[in-house]
């Protein structure tokens, strides 16, 4: 019999679940460790954050889906990894902390970490909804962005113009991709609601080029030529009006105003009467903890909290970057049964170039590890997993962010008839110049097309992958 711990329940440790219970004996067992009752379609929060959807369409309660799967689940933080256990305990365990506070230990023989980002709003001062701006990382923050806006389209509605700003609110941000889906979601819902006359929408983000989106950007075939993504987004941006600021640090947000750098080292500021800014991320602090009780995070994790795994994570300038430093188990080096999935591990280096300012600020997008690609290592550490226990010497699949390729449906306004949504596939995700010299990728499989179309896509997206996500008869049919 063997114990699989899973902690985190969003994409890829929801996955993970699914099929490691799918792929497992009988008397083994898989429990899932999540602080999160419900499970959250994050890619659909930016509808709720312009008020189309509500928390309800975007979420489901984890319990009841689990229980008729066999899995069990805990609804508890996870604190503490001890991978050798302690004199008292000689197998290894993680340590839970429940809603009341109660320390547990939870024994496993392989551990998966799953468990995302921490939201650090911290790193910029004034940044968050509990501060002065807004966010769509959770459904509680998307609903306080739908009801400011709002707020903002009865002010447009009296005469008085409004400045949306969006994008991130640090120069180390990810998800760009998150927030430029909100931002011509906004455009389009000031559109519907006939106030877009009284708007002014402006775009802020650590990107060194529209369309860059933490991963270089890509180019893209058209009308017989090869366009780079940044035209893409600009053409996008001037067809609806939205003005933008690039390569810039938000350093921090007061109640009308966002201080910032640029990559030039001027200091600047930009007025707002909304703003919804993501935050960075790091890992979410978990410990790890030897035999003899001494602290052995730093074999297990960087110093940003996320998990080291099969990755090469020699330092390299930019230039010597390779395809080959991306992980492709997901394994951890220090112990074999513990793997992490999704934004729970460590990259061995940015994909976009990174810049710094001569006041020496680092600029630069984070490499998105969301949505697609989170499924797919989820599932393939489940297979690993599920190998091993069947006796496998090690792991059995791989899911290399630079042997993937990812498809993107990003929406650009909802409606059934007029609404339009960007289809985006990449491949490689990760550049690889040594099999593709000219861009880093096959641009035979690397396209983009925005339409009517996107949307229908979108919306059925929707629908499907909450399907699949409840377990339903057939889910494991729907491809991640």
């Amino acid at each position: 019999m063997s114990r699989v711990v899973i902690l985190g329940a969003g994409i890829s440790g929801h996955t993970a679940a699914a099929y490691a219970r799918k792929w497992l004996g009988r008397d083994d067992t898989v429990t899932v460790v999540s602080p999160e009752e419900t499970y959250n379609w994050i890619p659909s929060n930016i509808w709720v954050g312009v008020g189309l959807m509500t928390p309800g369409q975007v979420t489901f309660p984890l319990a009841p889906v689990y229980e008729r799967r066999g899995i069990e689940f805990r609804q508890a933080w996870g604190r503490e990894i001890h991978p050798d256990g302690d004199t008292a305990h000689p197998g290894p365990y993680v340590v839970i902390e429940t809603a009341s506070g109660q320390a547990e230990k939870v024994p496993y023989d392989f551990l998966i970490n799953a468990t995302g980002p921490r939201l650090r709003f911290d790193m910029t001062e004034g940044l968050g909804p509990d501060r002065n701006s807004l966010s769509v990382c959770t459904p509680g923050h998307a609903v306080q962005a739908a009801a400011a806006l709002d707020e903002a389209v009865e002010r447009m509605r009296r005469g008085q113009r409004q400045r949306f700003l969006v994008g991130v609110g640090h120069g180390t941000s990810t998800c760009e991709g998150a927030a430029f889906e909100y931002v011509v979601n906004l455009e389009f819902e000031l559109r519907a609601r006939k106030v877009r006359d009284k708007a002014e929408i402006v775009w802020i983000t650590n990107e060194y080029e529209l369309g860059d989106f933490g991963m270089a950007g890509m180019h893209l075939k058209r009308g017989g030529y090869v366009v780079p993504s940044s035209l893409f987004t600009e053409s996008l941006f001037a067809e609806r009006g939205i003005d933008w600021i690039t390569r810039a640090h938000v350093s921090k947000v007061d109640k009308d105003r966002v201080h910032y750098e640029t990559l030039d080292g001027a200091q600047r500021e930009q007025e707002f009467d909304f703003a919804m800014l993501l935050p960075p991320f790091s890992g979410v602090g978990l410990r790890a903890y030897g035999r003899d009780g001494g602290d052995i995070t730093d074999r297990l994790f960087l110093p940003n909290g996320f998990m080291r795994v099969d990755a090469d994570y020699t330092a390299k300038p930019p230039g010597q970057w390779a395809a080959g430093d991306w992980p492709r188990t997901y394994q951890s080096p220090a112990y074999p049964n513990i793997f992490a999935a999704g934004i729970a591990f460590a990259p061995p280096h940015a994909i976009s170039t990174p810049h710094t300012s001569p006041n020496g600020t680092l600029i630069a997008p984070a490499p998105p590890r969301t949505g697609m690609p989170s499924a797919e290592i989820g599932k393939a550490v489940a297979a690993s997993v599920a190998d091993m226990a069947r006796g496998a010497a090690g792991p059995t699949r791989s899911a290399s962010m630079a042997e993937m390729g990812a498809a993107c449906v990003a929406s650009a306004g909802a409606h059934l008839l007029t609404g339009t949504a960007a289809s985006m596939t990449v491949y490689p995700i990760v550049p690889d110049y040594s099999r593709y010299p000219l861009y880093g990728r096959d641009l035979s499989r690397t396209f983009g097309e925005i339409g009517l179309a996107g949307h229908w896509i979108k919306i059925l997206l929707h629908h499907m992958f909450l399907y699949k996500a409840r377990l339903r008869p057939g889910w494991a049919l729907i491809p991640e």
